[in-house]
């Protein structure tokens, strides 16, 4: 019998192989390493869809979050960015990154399992998701760091951009489709509650990624020192003009970006009125950019290069939320609503696909995991000030404030980064210094 079956299934595979799309024969995906890594950034992508809406609806509705409380959530999670990043990165180039990647997906899954817990014991605060923020702030210093140079480590560095251009495309087809499953799933159990999907589907995400082969190269430097080894990861950032100018524009588009994002959900709630379902119908709108931006990303950068292209993503991105803080409300400012989501999705994949190419390839192997810790920590340090402003500015001021200043800024950061020449004149990736 289980032969038959065998047999049935393969039987019913050729059938519709013909109608699958076939990939190149130099195609990323037909490298099995990559595959696996490629398919649990697609699964946990869908998980990720889930907490962007419950995690900031539960503060904003079942708990009734003012516009500063929403901005000191966002800013704990930021804030071991900035504590730890440093010794993060030092640590990471002395152990194997894909077990530190794994085991942060699995202590992800376990945080957010506790808030429905906690919610079913009435005990659910606002206190509460500010630890559940940080603590999973603290893993992605490490876990999140971890990931990216894992990449590096799968795929050929002269093919990063088109890695990360395939990476952002799996995750958008979660983006598609997960906001309006999220969206009924919250509506259906509720916020916290739908956490726990995104948990199972993190713990599916470390079972593809348990056992995966990967070959890394470290260098043996000779004895270690921590505070020496941790200044010479910032030297090596500090001294490359173009890692510094790239940390410099991106941390300010973080700024433009946090002060926005802190009240998108509540502009969206509260003003336009909408319900946990329509804002998770509206956020299709950012897996659409995603898409779009993912397909086009790889062929824009070749054709203007990474640097303009990383300039290209701070105007679209700006263009989206100026639009929003000045739209009307009814029908049309749901429209813009989801233009804003569309514009910021695109914008942000632009932004990054260049700016983890371009950091990667100009950085040795012995140096990956300082200068990524390095440059995470440099460009976030404006975030937590800048989520912190935007809440200062939506409940003082009113919300459009906020989504005004993040986009006026963002266009003005694409203006300066334009006329800076280390940025524009980058029409290629690298090699390593």
């Amino acid at each position: 019998m289980p032969a038959q079956v065998h047999r049935i299934a393969r039987q019913f595979w050729l059938a519709l192989r013909p109608a699958w799309p076939v990939l190149a024969p130099d195609d990323l995906l037909r490298n099995a390493t990559y595959r696996r890594l490629w398919t649990s950034i697609l699964i946990s992508s869908f998980g990720g869809q889930v907490t962007m809406l419950a995690l900031p609806l539960t503060a904003a509705v079942w708990l009734s979050a003012t516009p500063s409380q929403m901005g000191v959530l966002t800013a704990m999670e930021l804030a071991p960015f900035v504590l730890l990043s440093l010794p993060a990165g030092v640590w990471l180039d002395r152990v194997r990154k894909l077990p530190v990647y794994v085991v942060g997906e699995g202590l992800v899954a376990l945080v957010l399992a506790s808030v429905p817990l906690v919610w079913y014991f009435d005990a659910l605060s606002m206190n509460f998701l500010y630890g559940v923020a940080f603590t999973i702030g603290c893993v992605f210093v490490t876990a999140g760091s971890a990931a990216q140079i894992v990449l590096t480590q799968v795929v050929p560095r002269e093919r990063l951009v088109e890695a990360h251009a395939k990476n952002a495309l799996a995750s958008s087809g979660a983006e598609v489709a997960g906001p309006g499953v999220a969206g009924a799933l919250i509506k259906l159990v509720g916020a916290p509650l739908a956490l726990l999907a995104d948990a199972v589907l993190l713990l599916v995400s470390v079972a593809i990624l348990r056992g995966l082969r990967v070959v890394e190269n470290r260098v043996s430097g000779g004895p270690t020192h921590f505070w020496r080894d941790l200044k010479a990861g910032l030297h090596f950032v500090v001294k490359q003009r173009l890692l510094l100018s790239m940390a410099t524009a991106v941390g300010l588009w973080q700024a433009c970006h946090q002060c926005a994002m802190v009240v998108q959900i509540l502009f969206a709630t509260r003003t336009l009125g909408l319900n946990a379902r329509q804002v998770g119908l509206c956020y299709v709108g950012l897996g659409l950019g995603t898409v779009v931006a993912s397909t086009l990303g790889n062929r824009i950068s070749r054709r203007i290069g990474p640097g303009p292209c990383l300039i290209l993503g701070f105007a679209v991105c700006g263009v989206g939320w100026l639009q929003l803080a000045l739209a009307p409300l009814g029908a049309a400012g749901v429209a813009s609503f989801v233009v804003m989501l569309l514009c910021f999705s695109a914008g942000a994949v632009l932004i990054f696909i260049n700016f983890l190419a371009l950091r990667q390839a100009v950085t040795p192997e012995r140096l990956l995991g300082r200068m990524t810790s390095s440059m995470r920590w440099l460009i976030l340090i404006p975030a937590g000030p800048g989520a912190l402003l935007g809440g200062y500015l939506g409940e003082h001021l009113g919300l459009r404030w906020a989504l005004g200043l993040g986009g006026v800024g963002s266009l003005a950061l694409a203006l300066w980064a334009w006329r800076h020449p280390v940025l524009r004149k980058v029409r290629e990736l690298p090699t390593p210094a």
